[in-house]
């Protein structure tokens, strides 16, 4: 099995030939285009120099293509995690310096080391219970926190580095007189060149060309000599070696900002490989993404790379591009190398100015408008989560903010499953046949037996819904005074030990009042865990039925015949 995890890549790799190659290097270039000012844009919003995030989406997607499950996801930086390294590592150290790298470096490491042992540890399925609405409502967040703090560059005033999201909106207003008009004229003219691009020309490289017509603005109006700062030039090299910061206090200080970062690169590629999925019909293992992420991250660390996760607009783009495999994603990385080593003398000639328009389109593409309205307007409790996570990440530490997420959403599904539906059925009847079948009363009005309670539970009886069920058993028992209650177990998952002893004990109870309790149609897995763990022992063997028709005919011999002679509705075949 461990092997089987370390070499997934021998199962698509049967897939390949010569269709294949084609159609992954047409699709191959198109990502190399298109993650090339993102990289440059999402470096600059972790406080790291722009080379750095282009080697992130040079290694990153190679290791994450040849040790995940997903045959389109592509890897690399993203705008989320970079703000949250930001977050995370400008209170320890100055952006942009030797040790704010060091520490980017460990940080990545340390993630990697955190996403692997959870992908080892068969930890996958823990990304179902965290609500799709914490990403939408953290990465909505991250996107005024991205804009905000291009703002300065944008305008071309200066706002001291760390400041809180408030301190920076009071900068702005105090400081915009003395705004720089032609730093903010490139800004815009980038911005409108990339909006126009998107909807007029979409085709094209949008981010790239606008970039270039921002360059070329830079320079007509005057450069740096009229206030108009430039990037610099970016290296024309492979990606060096590094070596993260394995000192005890180093990974003491960041192991806690590296689990945030670790779990939100999950949710992040985890989310994104399977919403692919659902479009290709590809299953997705969620134990080896969890592995392939690891594994990255862990190598890009060693490779001048920062913490990377998949990227929705790039893997969307990947697949509509028709690639077919994940070579696709390996060979974006290599094209994105030639590309670099081409045109990295002209590099020195981009304006700060127009990666903060670039910057400022991202962070507004990265609002889902869409499920934003969905979730506010036909989900309470989603809602809360959004808007809990969206204020969180605006006004906390961004760490903590995907922690309460996560935890909101935790709490909001324990709270759905600890109430289960539990509707009380009735036999609907042909009178021409006689047969029938137990139906939910709220679907139709039928008659039911005074002394025989018929009840569905449509959820596992664990932990956490045992008290709800159990108040309803008492409801049934105290204020309909109804003893014998027979419960249909085909909506049943799972009963854990705590949910079993409930059971047992309310089967007493009911004894003791002259019925008790029986279960009909338990799954076959049910039915086993009840036997190990002598639930059915200490209930009784025959209180356990097979079907429905059995149950009613030997329940019915339990029933008081003084209250059954006076009875009118003759529910059941027996009562004719």
């Amino acid at each position: 099995m461990l092997k089987n995890y370390f070499t997934p890549f021998l199962k698509w790799f049967r897939l390949v030939n010569s269709e294949t190659v084609k159609a992954d290097l047409s699709a191959g270039i198109t990502g190399a285009v298109i993650v090339l000012p993102q990289g440059v844009a999402f470096a600059t919003i972790a406080g790291l120099p722009p080379e750095y995030g282009l080697y992130t989406a040079m290694v990153t997607p190679i290791i994450a293509a040849l040790f995940g499950s997903s045959f389109h996801l592509i890897s690399g930086p993203t705008t989320a995690i970079s703000i949250v390294i930001f977050s995370a590592l400008s209170h320890h150290a100055t952006p942009g310096t030797p040790e704010f790298i060091s520490m980017a470096l460990t940080l990545t490491f340390l993630a990697g080391i955190y996403q692997l042992a959870f992908g080892l540890a068969r930890l996958g399925t823990l990304v179902n219970f965290v609500s799709h609405t914490v990403v939408v409502g953290f990465t909505a967040g991250a996107a005024i926190l991205i804009a905000t703090s291009q703002l300065k560059h944008v305008l071309g005033i200066d706002i001291p580095k760390g400041e809180s999201f408030l301190h920076i909106w009071t900068d702005v207003f105090t400081q915009f007189p003395t705004a720089n008009a032609k730093v903010m004229l490139v800004a815009l003219l980038t911005l409108a060149s990339a909006v126009a691009l998107k909807y007029y020309a979409k085709k094209l490289p949008n981010l790239l060309i606008a970039m270039v017509v921002g360059s070329v603005a830079a320079i007509l109006l005057g450069g740096e000599t009229e206030g108009i700062k430039l990037v610099g030039k970016i290296p024309a090299q492979l990606p060096p070696l590094s070596t993260p910061d394995f000192s005890l206090t180093t990974i003491k200080l960041l192991a806690p900002e590296a689990f945030a970062v670790a779990l939100l690169g999950l949710i992040e590629a985890v989310s994104i490989s399977r919403s692919i999925a659902t479009r290709s019909n590809q299953r997705i293992d969620a134990n080896q993404e969890f592995i392939g992420q690891g594994l990255s991250n862990i190598g890009g660390s060693f490779f001048s790379s920062y913490a990377g996760s998949g990227s929705f607009t790039r893997s969307g783009i990947n697949y509509s591009a028709g690639a077919k495999t994940p070579l696709s994603a390996i060979f974006a990385a290599f094209f994105l190398l030639l590309i670099i080593m081409l045109i990295s003398p002209l590099t020195r000639y981009l304006p700060i100015a127009a990666m903060g328009g670039v910057i400022l389109v991202v962070a507004y593409n990265l609002i889902d408008f869409h499920h934003i309205n969905i979730i506010l307007r036909h989900s309470r409790s989603e809602a809360m989560i959004l808007v809990v996570t969206f204020l969180a990440t605006l006004f906390l530490e961004l760490e903590f903010a995907i922690y309460l997420g996560v935890l909101l959403s935790l709490v909001v599904f324990l709270a759905r499953t600890s109430a289960p539906n539990i509707p009380t059925l009735a036999l609907d009847r042909d009178e021409k046949t006689g047969s029938g079948k137990f139906i939910n009363i709220q679907k139709k009005p039928l008659k039911q037996c005074p002394q025989l309670k018929v009840i569905r539970i449509d959820m596992s009886i664990y932990f956490g819904s045992i008290n709800f069920i159990q108040e309803r058993l008492n409801q049934i028992s105290d204020n309909e005074r109804i003893y014998h209650i027979l419960i249909v177990g085909s909506g049943i998952n799972f009963i854990d030990l705590s949910g079993a002893e409930v059971l047992v004990h309310e089967n007493r109870r009911l004894k003791k009042l002259g019925g008790g309790l029986y279960f009909v149609g338990l799954k076959a897995s049910v039915y086993e865990f009840s036997a190990k763990t002598c639930f059915i022992k200490k209930i009784g063997g025959d209180h356990f039925f097979d079907s429905k028709k059995v149950a009613i005919s030997t329940l019915y011999k339990k029933l008081d015949r003084d209250i059954c002679s006076k009875c009118q509705a003759l529910v059941f075949e027996e009562c004719q």
